[in-house]
């Protein structure tokens, strides 16, 4: 299975807050980060403060910071958010129009092996997946979350992996 970046995202933007919850973080801020588009992330960011999970402050100095404590946030919770109802395959759908559905066995195996990953996703939270505030913060160029004032950007170029590292 794969997840959408949308999802990804959403899992990204939830790290860079709980490395500092209490600070109010900026799309463009979290974007440079990733090296993501800011038009994702505003989707992303509506996504999350719909849910609970992240709180808006609008205005001259707002932002996004988490909305509750990362120790509350199920990661099960957030991909069934980010990735919607959408059946993957047309068989787990209301209306499935394949001729095998009625003798094949696919649906339920789909729906066993879905169940498992969000049983996995379920037993972690957000505060599961930042144990290494220090080093996550230095990759995302962050250093300075742990007390020494707003993190400054280099104007330089610099190498940036767009992948969500594990």
């Amino acid at each position: 299975m794969r997840l959408t970046s949308f999802t990804d995202y959403s899992l990204r933007v939830l790290m860079y807050l709980a490395l500092k919850p209490e600070r109010l973080a900026t799309i463009p801020e979290i974007a440079r980060a990733y090296d993501v588009s800011e038009n994702h992330l505003m989707k992303v960011t509506q996504l999350l403060t719909r849910s609970g999970a992240v709180a808006s402050v609008r205005g001259k100095g707002g932002g996004i910071r988490l909305a509750r404590p990362a120790q509350e946030i199920r990661l099960g919770a957030i991909v069934r958010e980010a990735e919607g109802n959408s059946p993957i395959v047309e068989c787990l759908g209301i209306q499935p129009q394949c001729n095998l559905t009625p003798a094949c066995r696919l649906k339920g195996v789909l729906t066993e092996a879905f169940d498992a990953l969000y049983a996995v996703l379920d037993k972690y939270t957000l505060a599961d997946m930042v144990s290494q505030p220090k080093v996550m913060a230095k990759l995302v160029r962050l250093e300075d979350v742990f007390g020494h004032g707003d993190a400054q950007r280099p104007t330089g170029p610099r190498k940036t992996g767009k992948a969500l590292a594990s």
